[in-house]
């Protein structure tokens, strides 16, 4: 049962933990790092024991703690080492409130780097400290809400920490449904979902996002407790469906495979997450080895088996042996992002120099990592927006392969709006 909270927090859970007394949060970090050239300290909370499982959440503290040893061994930002303070926040909202009073108060971090959080309860105390928090993975809505906080994939919302978005509302785009249809032809479409409150939500965010791109859509749910993935399977056969969506946790998607391999159910695409792009999926759909072959992720980021890029080479040098993911090298471009805002500043950086670097027309990239971040702050929401994708298919004997180039494979889709 925790398994479901994965998925439901990557795509909707707002965190809204308890809270330390505000009286822990009285004494606030220096607007700048310590003087001279010690060590810059950075810090990262991450999940790591939270109800959900070990290493879950790990990928993103893994990859930039790979790219500062990295660093580090090269000596540092203009010969300052880069000192790593990591945290546990047990995945409740009072764990991560704690690691924000040890990071900031106690450990006097210069700023926070790929922050990847179950419930970041302590979102608000680190925008009042004015600490930067850059490169963090949007688990909840508090990289649209607060100033001072940068995700990993930008915003465009005005963050003026009252309410996510545009006064609660925030949008996504169709380019996930829009890339399917363009480029296999899909026209039927299942969304698969839990009858449990919050993955039912995400169903229907899809749901009204495949129908905008005018897909035929099958919604199918099951039992929270019990699932029936057979009958699910067999109404997918029934139905003819090309393309298939979920709102499920990786467990549901393994057995959801496991019942379509049982009844012969083939289709053009499994569509999964930028979370479970990893290296994994023969261990995970070891049992269904007829959905593996249709299975596909997208993202936002470069498929970190794409070998033919100098960048994505060094990150895999420095991961070694350890399996890959996605986040991880998300994690890796955060680190980078960080890095390159500090060089900018010279030998004396400031906080406001590197929000100045990360928040700059300019959109950035991680040296082709991301697709252009940038930061906008706009008062309206677009109703259209010219968007990029990143996709990528499994083969077995092959990993993960590119399907054409995120840079190139771009589309106007329209916004569509939903409550966090």
């Amino acid at each position: 049962m925790a398994a479901l909270l994965a998925v439901l927090a990557l795509l909707l859970v707002a965190g809204c933990g308890s809270r330390l007394p505000e009286r822990d949060f009285e004494t606030r970090p220096t607007a700048n790092p310590p003087s001279g050239g010690g060590p810059l300290r950075v810090g990262i909370i991450t999940s790591a024991t939270s109800p959900v499982g070990g290493d879950t959440f790990t990928g993103p503290r893994d990859g930039a703690r790979a790219y500062f040893d990295a660093l580090n061994a090269r000596g540092g930002i203009d010969g300052r080492k880069v000192e790593v303070l990591t945290c546990d926040d047990g995945g409740s909202g009072a764990g991560n409130n704690a690691c924000v009073h040890e990071l900031l108060d106690e450990r006097k971090v210069f700023a926070l780097v790929a922050t990847t959080a179950l419930d970041y309860a302590g979102a608000p105390l680190v925008s009042r400290a004015g600490v930067p928090d850059i490169g963090g993975q949007p688990l909840t809505p508090a990289y649209d809400t607060y100033p001072h906080l940068y995700g990993i994939y930008g915003s465009s919302a005005p963050r003026t920490g009252r309410a996510p978005g545009w006064n609660g509302t925030l949008y996504g785009g169709t380019e996930v449904y829009r890339w399917f249809r363009r480029h296999l032809g899909a026209r039927t479409a299942a969304v698969v979902s839990y009858n449990q409150a919050a993955s039912a939500s995400y169903a229907r965010l899809v749901s009204a996002g495949l129908r905008a791109e005018g897909y035929r859509v099958v919604d199918e749910q099951v039992d929270f407790v019990l699932p029936n993935f057979r009958a699910v399977a067999a109404d997918l056969r029934a139905q003819h469906v090309d393309l298939v969506l979920d709102a499920l946790d990786t467990h549901g998607n393994v057995r959801l495979c496991e019942a379509m391999q049982q009844l012969g159910v083939r289709v053009e695409a499994k569509v999964t997450n930028v979370q479970n792009w990893s290296s994994t999926v023969p261990r995970d759909y070891a049992g269904a080895p007829g959905c593996r072959a249709a299975l596909y992720a997208t993202g936002s980021s470069r498929n970190h088996d794409d070998t033919g890029r100098p960048a994505v080479r060094e990150f895999r040098a420095a991961m070694g042996d350890r399996p890959l993911s996605q986040w991880q090298l998300e994690g890796w471009a955060a680190a980078m992002w960080f890095t390159d805002a500090v060089r900018s500043c010279g030998a004396r950086p400031t906080r406001a120099c590197v929000e100045g670097f990360v928040g700059r027309p300019e959109p950035y990239t991680a040296r082709g990592l991301l697709l252009p971040v940038r930061f906008e702050r706009l008062a309206r929401p677009p109703e259209t927006r010219y968007t990029c994708l990143s996709v990528a298919r499994w083969q077995d004997g092959r990993g993960w392969v590119s399907q054409g180039d995120m840079d190139t494979d771009c589309a106007t889709v329209p916004q569509l709006p939903y409550r966090p």
